[in-house]
């Protein structure tokens, strides 16, 4: 518990930030400030969970003594523009995935944070939710034995509220870098470094009609298959689409160890393994897993960390790695060949 409520300044009004506000305000902080381009939409989101200012300029906040800290959920564009004047403006980030278009982005905003002495934290949501905490454990005691392949997918029908989703120049990409990363860090965060990648990549719906009406044609990717090699040797399949009516329930991951076989996200529930040897006989379990509090969890490491509770993770390290996974499948689907990972 913190003894007084930090003050958050949360910049950025549109879908995911929501999430970032409900988190911050259940795990103990305050959003006093909200910043927004539409002033329509600023005012809903404001009069939603009762902050009581708003503002169109984010220099207001960053000029703001009385801001503890800020939550930078604005367009990829954007991200490195606003976490640098954050960062030199003295207030500590957390910056929506992905942590900017490019890796030259992201090692712009890390020198800033490192030139400054400001902390700086990336949000990989999926890092919170129960299962992987849950089965984290069962990977680490060896439960599966060793790990030999992993599928993982990341599916949706694609963001329908705003059109800089679908413009590369927007989010340097397409669904592997708005979506895909997720999958990156969650594979990472659990078996460690990508050290080389195969990948297709293609664009399969060219014309996208918006909630709102609005017609975009992309021009980045809506699917990617990608091949991963682990510095541990492990094979992952990975596959990213924008063009499932379904798609996922976040994601969807299948773990193949040499003593058993792990589950998450699939028909069998949030996760289910396979290991006789640990369980004691065949037959699949399902622990109990309690209702999600992913925003719970990870704004209050967030707080955690600011207040020194609990050690700074290496979050911002890991946006850099995503990013730099990310533009090897690219280059790889673009060669037809293995593609090197470059060491973040």
């Amino acid at each position: 518990m913190h003894s007084k409520p930090l003050r958050i300044g949360m910049i950025g009004a549109g879908f995911i930030s929501a999430y970032h506000i409900a988190g911050l305000h259940e795990a103990g902080a305050r959003v006093t400030t909200l910043v927004g381009t539409d002033p329509e939409g600023l005012a809903r989101r404001a009069a939603q969970f009762d902050i009581p200012r708003t503002t169109t300029d984010y220099r207001e906040v960053l000029a703001d003594p009385a801001i503890d800290a800020v939550v930078i959920a604005t367009p990829d564009y954007l991200h490195r523009e606003h976490a640098i004047a954050a960062l030199e403006a003295g207030k500590p980030v957390l910056l929506q995935k992905p942590m900017a278009r490019s890796a030259a982005e992201c090692r712009a905003i890390i020198a800033a944070a490192q030139v400054t002495g400001v902390p700086l934290f990336v949000s990989f949501m999926h890092r919170y939710l129960e299962e992987i905490e849950h089965v984290r454990p069962l990977l680490d005691q060896g439960v599966l034995g060793r790990v030999l392949s992993v599928r993982q997918r990341n599916a949706t029908p694609g963001a329908d509220w705003a059109a800089w989703f679908y413009r590369k120049e927007s989010v340097g990409g397409g669904v592997l870098l708005q979506l895909g990363v997720h999958g990156i860090d969650l594979l990472r965060h659990l078996f460690g470094e990508i050290v080389r990648v195969r990948a297709t990549t293609a664009l399969l719906i060219k014309e996208r009609t918006l909630a709102d009406g609005t017609v975009v044609r992309p021009n980045a990717e809506d699917l990617v298959i990608a091949t991963y090699e682990f510095a541990s040797g492990l094979i992952a399949a990975h596959e990213c689409a924008y063009a499932e009516v379904a798609g996922t329930d976040r994601y969807r991951m299948e773990i193949y160890g040499t003593d058993g076989t792990a589950w998450l996200r699939t028909e069998r529930g949030r996760l289910a393994y396979y290991a006789p040897a640990h369980l004691g006989g065949p037959g699949w379990f399902a622990p109990d897993i309690r209702a999600e509090q992913v925003g719970l969890r990870q704004h209050r490491h967030f707080l955690d960390m600011l207040s020194g509770a609990a050690p700074p993770d290496h979050s911002a390290r890991d946006g850099l790695a995503s990013l730099l996974v990310a533009e090897a499948i690219y280059r790889a689907a673009e060669h037809g060949d293995w593609e090197e990972v470059e060491t973040p």
